[in-house]
């Protein structure tokens, strides 16, 4: 009989495993989401830009990103777990103690996925105009440098985890999803906006999406994959406390729609359906770094104002910077919000123990202490990511280009760079399209 020990191991790594592949299926969501914003023409590019990320993601994550994340205790960064192996001993301070065995692998993979989120997150802002060389060079850097450095900061005892009684960040409101759309911010401010995005008098113009059915199924994907995201960072089944993360996550998604549905009718009098996804995700996003540390009543309160800002915050960046799926707003200024939300909701009965991060929030205590040290982490993390990933696009730009040419973009990213259509009957002659047979 196997010793209950052993048993109680094996449960937890299942439980990692499961949440890490609904997490991966987040690659899906995000695949739906921005083929839904796109036009037609740029609709297969979506495909080979997801394929391609995730896989960089993964290999570099393998050979080094891990390893700077979750390699050691030191303050800047981990340095042990290269190219990492069955029975590699990570030095001390990971959270791999001793030898790496199917439950480091776990671990390991699960961490993984996380980063593979965020490098998904960048490329909302760039649709329809970007070389693709870029994603590869971007996502190597980003993989192997960019991203650990926050995921260790943050989750692996670095920097900002011995700030005060540390950095709350449950999940990765700040790590994943803030760090993803700064790098975006770095590649928009270089890349420009698309051809006709901003008329003659600098006014925004309107480029709808092609599919907004599409781009639903892509949000309701993601609300499923983020009971992987949220919950699995319990990292076991111990006291249950996967399901009150459960619960929480869904409370928040949901008040974020409604939040969304005031907002867009207030603001714009229409029930935008972007809005009202954007408000699903954003609540989900700003619910990611609380989700370990409030009570159920306050995460209807992060959803709802969650929901409310995204709304506000695209309709303010529109005006300037052309950010097609929301990103900027739903991941970045969302994610600011929710790590925030942890100084202002933490419960003592969460938060405040011996091996649990940081102090409980202002509205328990009456102290800002907390609130400083999140708000401390959020400037942080966005002066390194976006310092670090303006200079790679900089460097692309300067190198390889970053943007297709006028002609090229007018023609689409799915012939241009893949020679191919995403939708060939509606761009391709019908009688070339003809089977060609013997002549009669």
């Amino acid at each position: 009989m196997r010793p209950l020990q052993q048993v109680a191991s094996e449960l937890d790594t299942t439980w990692v495993l499961v949440t890490a592949v609904l997490v991966m299926f987040m690659q899906a969501g995000f695949a739906c989401v921005e083929i839904g914003f796109s036009r037609g023409k740029n609709a297969g590019a979506v495909i080979a830009k997801i394929l391609v990320n995730f896989s960089v993601a993964s290999l570099t994550w393998w050979m080094a990103g891990f390893a700077l994340a979750f390699g050691g205790g030191a303050a800047l960064a981990g340095d042990s777990g290269f190219f990492l192996d069955h029975g590699t001993v990570l030095h001390p301070g990971s959270p791999i103690a001793g030898p790496l065995d199917g439950a480091g692998a776990g671990y390991f993979f699960f961490q993984m996925v996380f980063c593979a989120v965020s490098l998904s997150i960048v490329w909302g802002t760039t649709l329809e105009r970007i070389r693709f060389i870029a994603y590869p060079i971007y996502g190597v850097v980003f993989a192997g440098l960019i991203y650990p450095l926050m995921a260790h900061w943050i989750f692996g005892g670095g920097l900002l985890d011995q700030v005060g009684a540390g950095m709350q960040d449950f999940a990765g409101s700040t790590v994943v999803h803030l760090t993803g759309a700064t790098g975006g911010l770095a590649a928009l401010l270089l890349l420009g906006p698309r051809a006709g995005k901003y008329g003659p008098d600098g006014r925004p113009r309107a480029i709808p999406g092609h599919s907004m059915p599409m781009f639903g199924l892509g949000v309701l994907i993601l609300w499923l994959g983020w009971f992987g995201f949220n919950p699995g960072s319990t990292l076991g089944t111990s006291g249950n406390r996967m399901a009150e993360v459960v619960v929480v996550t869904n409370l928040a998604a949901a008040a974020g729609v409604v939040g969304a549905a005031i907002a867009a009718t207030a603001l714009t009098r229409s029930l935008d359906v972007g809005m009202l996804g954007n408000g699903a995700i954003a609540a989900l996003v700003a619910i990611t770094a609380p989700s370990g540390f409030v009570e159920f009543w306050a995460a209807p309160i992060i959803g709802l104002v969650a929901g409310g800002l995204v709304v506000a915050s695209v309709l303010v960046i529109d005006r300037r910077l052309d950010d097609p799926v929301g990103a900027l707003s739903a991941h970045g200024v969302a994610g600011i919000w929710g790590t925030l939300s942890c100084g202002l909701f933490a419960s003592p009965r969460l938060v405040g123990g011996p091996d649990v991060v940081g102090d409980p929030g202002l509205f328990y205590t009456g102290s800002f202490t907390q609130l400083g040290v999140q708000a401390l982490g959020v400037s942080v993390a966005f002066v390194v990511v976006f310092m670090l990933s303006y200079i790679t696009f900089a460097a692309i730009k300067a190198v390889f280009g970053l943007r297709v040419t006028p002609d090229e973009e007018e023609a689409g990213l799915d012939i241009v760079e893949h020679g191919m259509y995403g939708y060939p009957e509606q761009y391709v002659d019908p009688d070339a399209l003809a089977p060609v047979g013997p002549p009669v």
